[in-house]
């Protein structure tokens, strides 16, 4: 079997289980809704720049589902008893990493698509003006955020508290991408000029690159231990 064969055959599996059970999606949607009705309801949005806090508020909302996603990736073969046969199946090691890489950015994605029109709703302002570059922004971050987030759930499957220590060894890692997928939505929303935004995006992209590469190299090491 190829690699790529490989990699769709895991997602393929990841997605059918989850479009039978709605249990990764339904949680993160209703995760990131209830952190923004929370932030709706804690801020008086009168007396603030809405524009100034629109970005880090969607973030953090988009956070803490893809930690909830990225928990369950592994977490849901260890419960079932199924890890080690997924370990034993001829498929290259790394083509378990990708394709549950893949079907948890497909979740996250999903979700981003659900949240964003409904924050755009209860806050009054239009994240979405700049269209493409700000869905290249979300489609970068969550690229890095499930690059590390499912390298991690990977680690943390067989600790006694991975629930905890999963996001706990997350977020230091995958600052970089927060930071700057923060920036680059809160420029973008706030209409400051493309050129001096663009530093962000490579960053963005740089560090998926570093990200992606580094879990494809050390991700057969991590699932033998």
């Amino acid at each position: 079997m190829s690699f790529l064969d490989g990699v769709l055959l895991v997602m393929r599996k990841d997605l059918a289980m989850e479009l039978r059970a709605k249990e990764i999606f339904t949680t993160t949607a209703m995760f990131s809704l209830l952190v923004v009705v929370i932030f709706n309801f804690a801020f008086d949005m009168t007396g603030i720049d809405v524009k100034a806090v629109a970005a880090g508020v969607l973030w953090v909302a988009f956070i803490f589902s893809g930690a909830v996603a990225m928990n369950r990736g592994f977490m849901r073969e260890q419960e079932e008893g199924c890890l080690s046969a997924l370990l034993l199946a001829p498929i290259d090691r790394s083509a378990i990493y990708f394709g549950k890489m893949l079907s948890g950015l497909l979740v996250m994605l999903a979700t981003m698509a659900l949240v964003t029109p409904i924050f755009m709703v209860l806050y009054n302002v239009n994240v979405m003006e700049h269209y493409l570059w700000q869905t290249l922004t979300f489609f970068l971050g969550a690229v890095g955020f499930m690059a590390v987030g499912t390298l991690i759930s990977a680690m943390s499957v067989n600790l006694r508290a991975r629930e905890m220590m999963g996001p706990l060894l997350l977020l230091p890692v995958v600052a970089p991408v927060i930071i700057a997928a923060v920036k680059m939505s809160g420029g973008l929303v706030r209409g400051e000029d493309l050129a001096s935004l663009m530093v962000w995006i490579k960053i963005l992209a740089s560090f998926d690159v570093i990200y992606l590469v580094v879990a494809w190299l050390v991700f057969e090491h991590i699932v033998e231990e």
